[in-house]
């Protein structure tokens, strides 16, 4: 298992040109945030969907790292997601996951994303995750 704190410092000197923010690890979840920029937005003042799926790779990304430790070389194999509502464009994005399965080759997880301050869903995704031998 890795902590909030180590997951942190790992983002940050694997993915410095991101600005993830991990708020919570631990019992098979994690809750990720990120903020908005200009850079982020499509025509018409949305959050793009790559942006969206970003942070819902991260989030279960780090919900993973959370239960099996920094291993860098587990990798996304599958993510799905469904565009539910227009998030707002000058709030964070708001990531929570919660891993349905970690086995040993395959972890699996959904992603509910809202923008910051609303329980309203602007995103829903699902995605699997391949873990290296060794690695659990």
């Amino acid at each position: 298992m890795a902590t909030k704190d180590e997951i942190a410092q790992f983002l940050a000197s694997a993915f410095p040109q991101r600005g993830f923010v991990v708020e919570a690890v631990g019992n098979a979840s994690a809750t990720l945030s990120y903020p908005v920029g200009v850079d982020d937005l499509r025509p018409g003042g949305t959050v793009s969907g790559p942006v969206l799926m970003g942070v819902a790779d991260v989030a279960l990304y780090v919900a993973i790292l959370g239960e099996i430790g920094i291993v860098p070389l587990a990798v996304t194999t599958s993510l799905t997601i469904n565009f539910l509502s227009k998030p707002s464009p000058d709030r964070r994005v708001v990531g929570v996951c919660k891993l349905l399965k970690v086995g040993k080759a395959l972890a699996v997880g959904e992603v509910a994303l809202y923008s910051e301050g609303s329980d309203v869903p602007v995103a829903h995704a699902v995605g699997t995750y391949s873990i290296p031998p060794k690695a659990t």
